[in-house]
């Protein structure tokens, strides 16, 4: 197996495109030998606790609604050239995800990690939820199979608040400054969302490379 490293945030649109064609090459090349895991960043990390109006919040960043609707434009393009369901006028705010990816955190303990991020995107990007409400956080771990009430009761205390903190500060400082970044066996580092034709060319290296090592322990 090889271990591939994911840094991402559920409200980051490139990183919901990234998923999306590594999931693609995934499904092409199901020889693979990735094994994944999925790291916490957060784009806002000084987002109120409650979140903001998610037009607003960006238009003022980004130099007004014009420009805006350039800018989901060319997300809505991107994306329909993906095969994948995305308006991004869909989600109305802009949470703080501290809490998201302390329950990607224990959905992780429980094998269940893939599902939870999966669950997070599709509420966000495609039902358009506010994956920053607790009540909407416990619902989405039960929807990714785990029990609501402990998730519910975790959510509602500091509990592993430092840790996730600590990891993002870890990964900034290993030179991670932007998602989605993806490290592939603690060496190599592709950043931004992929094409599936990329990945497929990765995973074919990789059992090339794997090929030559067996044959070379043989010789």
């Amino acid at each position: 197996m090889v271990k591939l490293d994911i840094f991402s945030d559920p409200v980051c649109p490139w990183c919901y495109l990234g998923k999306a064609n590594l999931e693609r090459a995934l499904e092409a090349h199901p020889e693979h030998m990735f094994e994944i895991e999925w790291h916490p960043f957060q784009l806002n990390p000084e987002m109120v606790a409650e979140g903001v109006p998610k037009r607003d919040y960006l238009a003022a960043r980004f130099g007004g609604t014009a420009k805006l609707d350039q800018i989901h434009q060319r997300f809505k393009d991107m994306a329909a050239q993906a095969g994948v369901q995305m308006d991004p006028d869909v989600p109305q705010r802009i949470p703080n995800t501290l809490n998201a990816h302390r329950l990607i955190h224990w959905a992780g303990l429980e094998g269940r990690q893939a599902a939870m991020v999966s669950a997070l995107m599709r509420a966000y990007w495609v039902e358009g939820r506010d994956i920053g409400d607790l009540s909407v956080l416990a619902d989405l771990g039960a929807e990714a199979g785990m029990d609501r009430t402990v998730v519910a009761r975790l959510l509602a205390t500091d509990a592993d608040m430092d840790l996730i903190q600590s990891r993002e500060t870890h990964s900034r400082q290993r030179g991670v400054n932007a998602v989605p970044t993806f490290l592939i066996a603690n060496q190599y580092v592709l950043s931004g969302a992929q094409p599936p034709d990329m990945w497929g060319n990765v995973i074919d290296e990789l059992a090339r490379m794997a090929k030559d090592s067996a044959v070379a322990s043989d010789a």
